[in-house]
């Protein structure tokens, strides 16, 4: 207490702000805030989840500084179960930097071969686990992490699992050659071998020539499916595709490299410069181990994606200074499955996603791409053989090949338009200029793309532009506003621009457009509510369509609506005209204009009115396709919103398929003219998708395990009666599309004598062919899906235990147990939602960051 007495008061003086020594050097006693110190466990984490991001640092410090803490804490259980799991989760989120962690446990084996050994036996679970469950990706990451260790194994390592894997491959090419789980399976052991080629280890020359001899056979026969899945349209009189299979020419630039003593100079040695200069290298005098026992099934699975062939596409193909790794570089596939696998892997946090792409330079080895953001015209003043690969080119290219993803993408569409916006936000100036050059690329294409293709192309460019105050250089495009309406740019720029309206209103897309645009965006379109027709005196049945469009707002029962109705079908039939298609036609535009205010207004009027609109289709098929012909009429200036009234028109069963089939390619085929129209694309495409699921959802009733016969019979039957329609329906198109296509009904099509009549035709022809490649492709989707689901065997039912009343003393055991599960759901629930990556992109571990 007396050292206390003694201490200077009043609280602001020299000796209590500025030292901590009294005059006396005696030591100032007042308490100091305590120093908050990270837990080293999490130190780590973090240190681990950033490898390889910085460009500044020096990876294979990393490497090395992280394989020493591990070593020197190994008997730490939170540092060891952590990086045990990071590893695993990390293999399958962020295959950009498995090289890199399998390079720590290459540099920790010296060190700690038990943890190495440990390591080995969670990635080889890990394997055999996506290896029956039929994830053939996770495979393929996992079996390329094993491959980058392959310098730790004893004798051939990964390669007896990849003969395995080559066997399958065999007897499924064999069973069958539409097969395509056999390609996917070659796939891998390509991949594999570059990885293991690349890695530390030595001696394997023999084995992958001889694997290599083996795959040639199968990655060089073309799949029956190929031609469906090729990006551009090669209609009669086109010159021949040229795109090539993805898998054939990785084939023969890996039996290349093997004559070049395997350079494969892309991809990171981030285990070497682990010893100095004058020491003797620790990898190779470490401790072996034998590979991780991985069974390969008999029979695999299929897993919940399927399998088509790849074909290469880029979007930077046509430039004459090389942006890209070209496809006769095997560049271009390492790095492209690498960003792929990223995309789709990443889809919960878009953000991480485009960060991983913009910082794709980082990945691979050095000097591989020229610096971020270097300007396109600056290429050329690079001196030497370097290359000429921008990072940001590389990583745009990469998410377009996804979003072009034939015959469809493994995630919905907005995701890849939200990857490419949220990369343009993080670094405008590197992306930017790259969509650009994609753009026009997409452009100049658009007319041999495939037609399925060029209305993704579409559908992104005008929701890219909404997301940058829909900016564009249309003064590049203004030479083509001339072209008539139904040549594929001239189409494509009036179908963005009504896009882009649906996105926002006419008068502010008015304002961003050249004066040679304006006349596309007519002030028709710029009224939020269309003329409603009779509100003329001098169209027919006038007064009566004025008085039901107002029973309809004051809500009025079906009562008082209906002797109106009765009018318009007596003066119709008194004036020879179809009694029941005037009626329909003054009912449903009155609800579509009492309605025009919102998408829920109509909704609302829709359901209302919905029995009387239910009972015209089985009274006439005519009649039902009047209600699209009077929605459409009445949104003619904005036909997207008309589409998507037919969309809930479908939803509500007021309309069928077959209805709207017909009434777009046979009541207003208009000689062919509609194919050039996008809402006539949307309109059918999204119609045939509701069908194609009502069959998949009943094939996926159909695998639950455990049905009553009873109910599996009924699903029978309502496959067959359904499966039946679908057939029918993609039938009708194909007809209906088959005389656009050849030309057979030119009596139909002939145009007036003029100059453009014969090209118009030729144009007419060609939407034909691609609108019904489209289909064909779709149907034949659609058919091996139901075959291979059906050929399927069905999942085992769990057995239920028999119900037992619990005794007392055990009661209490059951609530634990029980309070066991609901712990693990939950915990399993916060490690889904809160993976490596949070949703600010920032990386994160699993656990807090350990702050008391």
């Amino acid at each position: 207490m007396a050292d206390y007495e003694r201490r200077p008061r009043g609280g602001r003086g020299f000796n209590s702000r500025k030292r901590r020594y009294r005059d006396d050097d005696e030591y100032d006693r007042r308490p100091q805030r305590r120093r908050y110190e990270e837990p080293l466990a999490v130190t780590l984490r973090k240190q681990i989840l950033s490898i390889a991001e910085s460009p500044v640092r020096k990876v294979e410090e990393d490497v090395s500084n992280i394989a020493k803490t591990l070593a020197a804490n190994y008997f730490d259980t939170d540092i060891t179960a952590g990086f045990l799991h990071l590893v695993v989760q990390m293999t399958i989120e962020q295959p950009l930097k498995i090289p890199f962690i399998a390079a720590v446990v290459l540099v920790l084996n010296p060190q700690k071969p038990e943890f190495a050994a440990e390591i080995l036996k969670s990635i080889g679970h890990a394997t055999q686990k996506h290896i029956e469950a039929g994830n053939w990706r996770e495979v393929k990451l996992f079996l390329r992490f094993l491959a980058c260790i392959q310098g730790l194994f004893e004798g051939n390592g990964v390669f007896a699992l990849l003969e395995d894997l080559f066997s399958r491959a065999v007897d499924l090419q064999t069973a069958s050659s539409e097969d395509s789980l056999g390609l996917e399976l070659v796939k891998i052991i390509l991949y594999t071998i570059a990885y293991t080629m690349a890695s530390s280890a030595t001696g394997l020359e023999n084995d992958a020539t001889q694997l290599l001899d083996k795959t040639d056979i199968i990655a060089s026969t073309p799949h029956i499916l190929e031609n469906l899945v090729d990006p551009f349209y090669t209609g009669a009189g086109d010159e021949p595709s040229t795109t090539q299979s993805a898998l054939e020419l990785f084939q023969k630039h890996l039996q290349e490299e093997a004559k070049q003593a395997w350079e494969l100079s892309c991809l990171p040695r981030p285990w070497k410069s682990v010893a100095g200069s004058d020491e003797e290298d620790p990898l190779a005098s470490a401790q072996k181990h034998p590979f991780p026992t991985i069974v390969v099934p008999e029979t695999l699975a299929i897993g919940p994606r399927s399998i088509y062939p790849d074909v290469y596409f880029s979007v930077y193909s046509d430039q004459d200074i090389e942006t890209v790794p070209p496809a006769s570089d095997i560049t271009a596939f390492l790095v492209r499955d690498t960003l792929t696998d990223t995309i789709n892997g990443l889809d919960f946090n878009r953000n991480a996603t485009a960060k991983f792409l913009i910082e794709v330079d980082c990945y691979f080895a050095p000097n591989t791409f020229v610096r971020r953001a270097t300007p396109f015209d600056k290429l050329r003043d690079l001196a030497g053989d370097r290359p000429t690969w921008k990072p940001e080119d590389v990583a745009v290219d990469a998410a377009f090949s996804q979003l072009f993803q034939l015959p469809a993408p493994e995630h919905k569409l907005v995701y890849y338009h939200s990857v490419l916006t949220e990369a343009c936000k993080i670094a405008p100036a590197a992306i930017a200029p790259s969509l650009g050059r994609a753009i026009r690329f997409l452009y100049r294409s658009v007319e041999k793309l495939d037609l399925e293709l060029a209305h993704r192309f579409l559908d992104w460019f005008a929701h890219h532009l909404s997301n940058f105050g829909f900016t564009w250089k249309w003064t590049e495009w203004v030479g083509d506003i001339d072209l008539p309406d139904v040549h594929p740019k001239k189409s494509f720029m009036s179908a963005a621009l009504d896009k882009e309206i649906r996105l926002s209103f006419a008068q502010r897309i008015k304002g961003t457009l050249p004066e040679p645009y304006q006349a596309l965006i007519p002030e028709a379109k710029a009224k939020d509510t269309p003329d409603f027709k009779y509100a003329d005196d001098k169209t027919p049945f006038s007064s009566q369509g004025i008085q039901i469009s107002q029973l309809i707002r004051r809500k009025a029962p079906d009562a008082e609506i209906a002797p109106l109705l009765q009018e318009i079908e007596q003066e119709a039939a008194a004036h020879n005209l179809d009694p029941l298609l005037a009626s329909t036609d003054a009912y449903v535009t009155s609800i579509c204009y009492v309605g025009s205010k919102s998408l829920s207004h109509v909704l609302s009027c829709i359901e209302r009115c919905k029995d009387r609109l239910l009972s015209l289709g089985p009274a006439s098929p005519a009649a039902r396709r009047q209600i699209i012909t009077s929605v459409m009429g009445y949104w003619t200036n904005q036909p997207g919103v008309g589409v998507n009234i037919v969309d809930k028109l479908l939803n509500y069963t007021i309309l069928s398929p077959a209805s709207v089939v017909e009434w777009a390619l046979i009541d207003n085929v208009a000689r062919g003219t509609i194919l050039a129209k996008a809402y006539a694309y949307e309109m059918i495409s999204v119609t045939m998708t509701k069908v194609t699921k009502r069959v998949r959802q009943i094939v996926e009733a159909m695998r639950r395990p455990g049905l009553p016969e009873e109910q599996m019979a009924m699903l029978q039957d309502t496959l067959e009666r359904e499966r039946g329609d679908m057939q029918r329906l993609f039938g009708m198109i194909e007809d209906c599309l088959v005389g656009v296509a050849e030309g057979s009904n030119d009596e139909v099509m002939e145009s007036d004598d003029n100059t453009g009549g014969e090209e118009e035709a030729r144009l007419v022809k060609r939407w034909g062919g691609r609108w019904m490649r489209v289909f064909q492709r779709r149907y034949a989707v659609e058919e091996s899906w139901i075959r291979e689901e059906l050929a399927k065997p069905l999942p085992v039912p769990a057995e239920e235990p028999e119900a037992e009343e619990p005794e007392a003393e055990e009661q209490e055991k059951d609530e634990e147990v029980k309070m066991e599960d609901i712990e693990e759901r939950g915990e399993k629930r916060v490690r889904r939602e809160n993976p490596l990556v949070d949703t600010n992109g920032a990386m994160q571990g699993l656990e807090s960051d350990g702050v008391e």
